[in-house]
């Protein structure tokens, strides 16, 4: 009986010792303020989907959402700031394809994004449309490989950042379509657009939601969307797969992930909130308005994801010979 006393003393002064650090990992919201990093710099399309989604997020939770942009490198710092950074759950990465899925094939990373960032929920998955400024005179993507195979090198195409989505995209049609367009990286879809309409760039794989306005005013053609159907905002735009090239799919997407080092419970409970965000009527709208229709699921969703696009990405940049300029 004294033997089982002390076991039961025990196990109960180690359930004492444990209780702060259980009940601080349960606690939710972690805290009032919740920071959501972007890759990107502020007004391009990740920025945008960020604001819409986290402005909602606060409203539900009842706490402030602050967005932190750091966009460089292709979005590759943003996603090692948070790999490395804060494991109590209240720093949020809107992570993308390009870091996640991309990167790891091209360049030596300071994070592994499969070992240091835990998946809460896809956000938005989407095709990008490849846009030139009215001033080439080109209007469709014949015009565009045409010009392009008579005058190589001439050409240029803007990017969000090595490995990211757009960058892929345009190194895909140059493979299959036999054509040396040269890449310019920017730090996010804003300042790449900015050089697009200043004509200090020709080409652009551009979010829909950044180039609609240039394109509602003539200032940007759209070519083709990059995706295996037509956005449906731009039903007479033809994807690059039935323009002759079929096959070519290179669609974007951003997702929510955290540290890895965050408990497994405010994970679960951040893809209950923000699958809620994702799934009201307000904020698909505002999405959808914006070409990035919202995709949540479950974090072994977005885990089978990332799982399935960086073996479709290495094998592609392994037969391409894609290297980062």
């Amino acid at each position: 009986m004294h033997k089982r006393r002390l076991l039961k003393g025990a196990a109960a002064a180690a359930l004492a010792l444990l209780a702060p650090a259980w009940a601080a990992a349960q606690a939710f919201p972690p805290k009032p303020t919740v920071t959501i990093v972007v890759g990107f710099a502020a007004g391009g399309a990740a920025d945008a989907a960020a604001r819409v989604i986290g402005k909602k997020l606060g409203e539900n939770l009842g706490i402030t959402v602050v967005i932190d942009n750091k966009p460089g490198a292709g979005g590759n710092i943003a996603h090692q700031f948070v790999a490395k950074g804060p494991s109590d759950g209240a720093t949020l990465l809107f992570g993308s394809v390009g870091p996640l899925t991309v990167a790891p094939h091209l360049m030596k990373l300071g994070y592994d994004p499969v070992k240091d960032l835990a998946p809460i929920t896809m956000g938005v998955n989407f095709p990008n449309v490849l846009v030139v400024h009215a001033g080439l005179k080109i209007r469709t993507l014949a015009e565009f490989i045409d010009y392009a195979k008579k005058n190589p090198g001439k050409l240029d195409y803007a990017s969000t950042g090595p490995g990211s989505a757009s960058h892929l995209a345009g190194e895909m049609l140059n493979h299959m379509a036999k054509i040396e367009t040269v890449h310019i990286p920017y730090k996010g879809g804003a300042p790449a657009m900015q050089d697009l309409l200043a004509g200090r760039v020709a080409s652009y794989y551009s979010t829909y939601s950044t180039a609609q306005p240039h394109i509602d005013s003539g200032a940007l053609v759209p070519l083709a969307s990059t995706g295996p159907k037509r956005l449906a905002a731009l039903p007479n735009v033809p994807t690059i797969a039935e323009s002759g090239f079929p096959g070519y799919s290179a669609t974007n997407w951003y997702a929510f992930l955290a540290s890895s080092k965050v408990p497994a419970a405010i994970l679960d409970r951040w893809n209950v909130e923000l699958v809620k965000v994702l799934k009201s009527p307000e904020v698909a709208a505002e999405l959808n308005k914006h070409g990035m229709p919202p995709q949540p699921g479950t974090r072994e969703d977005l885990a089978r994801e990332i799982e399935r696009e960086t073996a479709t990405w290495g094998k592609v940049i392994r037969e391409r010979k894609i290297v980062v300029q």
